[in-house]
């Protein structure tokens, strides 16, 4: 049994907006439902201002798609809407064919993992019209969350250089969904465990903790709470010592600690979790070495994020395991990532020519590119990256490559010493998984591995570069032109 359908127990087709809906009336009023379409789903901006972003949530997304359908109970419900006349929003032999509809598109996407930039899309959905309409929202949800919370995540955990982050952000996420979709995302971009056990049972995640501080105000003395803890569980001590005092309570910590030793079992270590972190970390830490506790490691928590991070690790702090919470997993700082799911072609049947769509807009970055789009990323000989660059797939680069960087017009030549890969892979194909998707450990790993080749870390004064195959260029800048003179707006 599938993630989601364990967990929601129920159709998830309905997790879409209205507007989704009565397009799809339309499509099938009008007889254009069975029209064949292509979609890309994309981002136009880099997320707290960064280089890069981690393509996440395509497990889940295929889940959500092979389960895809419309119940009974679904149409009973659709049937309740009703129009400004007080009317029903939707005729019966519709909802009858909503409810007979079984997915059948294709699906081309970035290996989760993938280190992804604007406007290069994570996913690519081909199929009817009306199918691949409907599925824009709840895609969007999927990729958009996971997406964020993913780069996120490894962004932190690129702060914590080599040390452990724990995912401690089940209590501040938004609502349960967004919990699970958090701690998945979070492991996927480098964290090495999670608080969050239900992502453990259902994700297959590391799970790890300590106790709070209303373990130690439920005792008289804050000695007997830990004893009382450590007779409970010795193998897996992690005394909180900043319910008082947090020096006093690390020289309880110690006592303890000796204790847990003449019982034939070893303290883990101390978590701090308020005041000055550098500090309270640097004496916890001599503290401990100097009772003969080298080895218990310093947790930390309150609020952290990837600057803080960065300035404790600058400052001596003598942290070793960071627990991450709010700031992790609502993306304090950029609660949603703006991605977007554009039409790019059109046709009546399998016989026809494809029709290629672009939406214009008068912000540049919201003009969207045309066609069968595929991204080709191009490595040296060390296997950094070195350009990304899009094209129209039916129509694959030939030798010498010249492309246009995004923003230019100008034609390079690639150097043809350079090695290219197609990141848009294969996934279903008429409603079928081609094969199991990577292990979600798998899939952290290739974080690890894309983030080790991407140039210059994530140094934004030299952003990655993203261009277009230049007669790909070509075609965009004619049909803009097109549709410029079709709908009277030429200069």
């Amino acid at each position: 049994m599938s993630n989601l359908k364990h967990l929601y127990q129920h159709s998830l087709s309905l997790l879409t907006d209205l507007y989704q809906l009565t397009m799809a009336y339309g499509y099938w009023k009008s007889g254009r439902m069975n029209h064949q379409a292509v979609f890309h789903l994309f981002f136009r901006k880099l997320p707290f201002n960064g280089r890069y972003a981690i393509a996440a949530g395509l497990q889940t997304a295929v889940e959500y798609l092979q389960q895809f359908e419309f119940t009974s109970d679904d149409a009973a419900y659709l049937q309740t809407l009703t129009g400004n006349d007080g009317k029903p929003l939707f005729e019966p032999a519709f909802l009858e064919y909503l409810t007979q509809l079984k997915f059948d598109c294709d699906l081309d996407a970035m290996p989760e993992g993938t280190l992804v930039f604007p406007h290069e899309p994570l996913l690519r959905v081909k199929g009817s019209l009306i199918q691949t309409q409907l599925l824009e929202t709840a895609l969007l949800n999927i990729m958009n969350f996971q997406t964020l919370i993913a780069t996120k995540s490894a962004r932190v955990c690129q702060a914590a250089q080599g040390d452990a982050v724990l995912e401690f952000g089940l209590r501040r996420a938004q609502g349960i969904d967004g919990a699970l979709s958090a701690s998945r995302a979070a492991y996927i971009g480098g964290c090495a465990a999670t608080s969050n056990v239900l992502a453990g049972k259902l994700f297959g995640i590391p799970v790890k903790g300590t106790h709070a501080h209303s373990w130690v105000m439920s005792f008289d003395d804050e000695f007997e709470a830990f004893k009382v803890y450590a007779q409970a569980m010795p193998n897996n001590c992690i005394f909180l010592v900043d319910t008082y005092d947090s020096v006093h309570g690390v020289e309880l910590a110690i006592q303890m600690g000796n204790e847990l030793r003449q019982q034939g079992y070893e303290m883990v270590g101390i978590r701090l979790d308020s005041g000055d972190l550098n500090q309270l970390s640097q004496k916890a830490r001599e503290m401990l070495d100097n009772a003969g506790f080298p080895e218990a490691k310093i947790v930390a928590s309150n609020d952290l994020n990837e600057l803080l991070i960065t300035e404790l690790k600058q400052n001596g702090a003598k942290i070793d395991v960071w627990g991450v919470g709010t700031q992790l997993a609502t993306a304090y700082d950029q609660p949603a990532l703006g991605g977007v799911y554009k039409l790019s072609a059109i046709r009546e049947n399998e016989e026809q020519a494809w029709q290629y769509r672009l939406k214009i807009s008068e912000q540049a970055v919201k003009t969207s590119n045309p066609g069968i789009i595929q991204v080709k990323r191009f490595q040296d000989k060390q296997q950094r990256f070195v350009i990304d660059m899009m094209y129209d797939e039916p129509h694959t680069p030939q030798s010498p490559v010249q492309y246009v960087p995004l923003g230019d017009n100008q034609p390079l030549e690639l150097n043809s010493a350079l090695h290219g890969e197609d990141l848009l892979q294969p996934v279903i194909r008429q409603g079928t998984l081609l094969q199991d998707l990577p292990e979600l450990a798998q899939v952290r790993a290739r974080v690890q591995q894309q983030l080790q080749q991407l140039p210059d870390g994530d140094n934004v004064q030299t952003p990655y570069p993203v261009s277009l195959e230049w007669h790909y260029h070509q075609l965009k800048q004619n049909l803009m032109q097109q549709v410029q003179r079709k709908d009277g707006h030429e200069n």
